[in-house]
């Protein structure tokens, strides 16, 4: 049984009707890491809605919280905006300095992030954070964290083992400078709490967008009040002693029950270990779009459990896991005979089956041109007489194949530069015999591919040699690709032109 329906299965057994959760501060660009997030969220509510659950999905956007530091894509101007909620500030501009655009700081990294996700067709129900504060959404529940607050600190040193400040209170205040840093809270009466900053006294209304509840308080808050039944997140958040164990507590004193939990562990680029918007090493969804088609992108997600990391290779890997994903579109899983499989074979058609059911994107028809083929077809083929073969509808796949093959990802061994003229100092006897071959053979893929090894075998060259002097003769290099889909795409004239010695 795939993961998403196991996580189903347990939320049937909790009752009929669930809501989804996932949740991203906007501080940064996004990742794919993000990604595996929210399409975590998507294909349990997916798998919930197949089996008849009324599920819905949503996704909170963090932009109350606020700006930690400067980061390494931000100019020093950003240093007076530390500590001010993410909807409040200003966008950064291309030099990361803060632009007049009108847009807020969450805006910005926001909006590409939505762009992908409804290209990988997901679509969630939106809940701003800061609207949901301004709204008065949290304050019932604000309400008791300040009246059982004791209770809460209580919770968090317990059961994190770490002790927080004399200070500390459940409710940041944003203070005179609009920020949330040097607040502290002084007393407390509904619906206020009152504040000093920097020995100036303030308060902020409870029922609006005045202040936050820290992290660990304000994620069972809106387990609460939206209403999350089930809710995936990283594994920093499951550890011992992590927010998932004092948000359960906390919940409780709200008179709420937690979700339940599935952790993810991360998504690394391959060699460069854990993706981070804050160190830089990252792949934008946007990008990780131009170079992967939406539905290999769901099923990256798809075939792996959350609690197995995944490993993201852009270069050869992505070729690898297309071909695994094209032979397993291609399979006709209702001829299997689920009796004579064994145990572990039913498990895997079982996992096999539900990951291509959760890659699925609903307003995209499949493909019979493959992820190779077309990365070939992009290097000897202009786009027009790719489109006149296959029509207008592969214009979107092309412009993703340029994109990635003029890339850093793109691996050199899938590199076509066919060479211009014929190069000098090659066996001479070989070409010729391959020539005369290629001459009168039909111009398709099984026909070159059997001319090439039988005028080895007829020319008594060496294979190694044989296979050298030809990859010199039309590439230029020792070694590539495939050579019969290549020269089969290539005029025939031009192949032999490139054979003559």
């Amino acid at each position: 049984m795939h993961w998403s329906e196991v996580a189903a299965n347990a939320l049937a057994a909790k009752g009929d009707k669930h809501i989804i959760a996932s949740g991203i501060t906007p501080s940064g660009e996004f990742h794919i890491g993000h990604l595996r997030e929210i399409l975590t969220g998507d294909m349990i509510t997916r798998a919930c809605k197949e089996k008849g659950i009324d599920a819905e999905f949503v996704f909170v956007i963090d932009s109350a919280d606020p700006l930690r530091k400067v980061y390494s894509f931000l100019s020093s101007e950003y240093e007076r905006y530390i500590g001010h909620p993410l909807a409040k500030i200003p966008a950064p501009d291309e030099n990361g300095n803060p632009s007049s655009d009108g847009r807020s700081y969450a805006q910005h990294f926001l909006e590409p992030f939505l762009e992908a996700l409804e290209q990988i067709d997901v679509k969630p129900r939106l809940i701003d954070n800061y609207q949901s504060y301004a709204n008065g959404e949290y304050a019932s529940r604000i309400k008791i964290a300040c009246e059982k607050a004791e209770d809460i600190r209580e919770i968090i040193e317990r059961v994190s083992g770490r002790e927080l400040s004399s200070d500390w209170y459940p409710y940041n205040p944003i203070g005179h400078d609009g920020s949330l840093d040097g607040v502290v809270v002084d007393g407390f009466e509904w619906p206020f709490v009152h504040w000093k900053q920097g020995g100036k006294a303030g308060k902020s209304d409870l029922r609006k967008a005045e202040g936050k509840l820290p992290w660990r308080v304000d994620w069972p808050a809106r387990w609460g009040w939206i209403g999350v039944t089930c809710e995936p997140f990283g594994k920093d958040h499951g550890t011992a002693g992590g927010s998932y164990s004092t948000g359960r507590e906390i919940s409780e004193l709200f008179s709420d029950h937690p979700p339940h939990p599935l952790t993810y562990e991360w998504i690394s680029l391959k060699g460069k270990g854990a993706m981070s918007s804050s160190t830089g090493n990252t792949i934008g969804p946007l990008e990780a779009l131009a170079l992967v088609p939406p539905e290999i992108l769901r099923y990256l997600i798809a075939r792996s459990k959350p609690n197995k990391a995944i490993d993201f290779d852009t270069g050869m890997g992505l070729v690898n896991l297309t071909d695994e994903f094209e032979r397993l579109s291609s399979k006709d899983f209702e001829a299997i005979e689920l009796e004579e499989l064994s145990r572990r074979q039913r498990v895997n058609f079982e996992d096999e089956i539900g990951a291509m059911k959760m890659s699925q994107i609903s307003h995209k028809a499949p493909s019979s041109l493959t992820f190779r083929h077309l990365a070939m077809l992009c290097q000897v083929k202009s786009d027009d007489e790719i489109i006149e073969e296959y029509g207008e509808d592969i214009a979107e796949r092309l412009s993703r194949m340029h994109y990635w093959i003029d890339s850093k990802h793109f691996p050199e061994e899938m590199r076509i530069v066919i060479r211009d003229s014929p190069a000098s100092g090659l066996d001479k006897t070989y070409l010729k015999t391959l020539s005369e071959a290629l001459q009168t053979c039909e111009w398709q893929v099984d026909t070159i591919a059997t001319s090439i090894p039988n005028s080895i075998k007829e020319a008594g060259l060496d294979v190694k040699t044989a296979y050298y002097t030809l990859y010199q003769a039309i590439l230029g290099r020792d070694k590539g690709p495939r050579l019969a889909p290549i020269m089969v795409e290539v005029n025939r004239e031009r192949i032999l032109a490139l054979l003559k010695q």
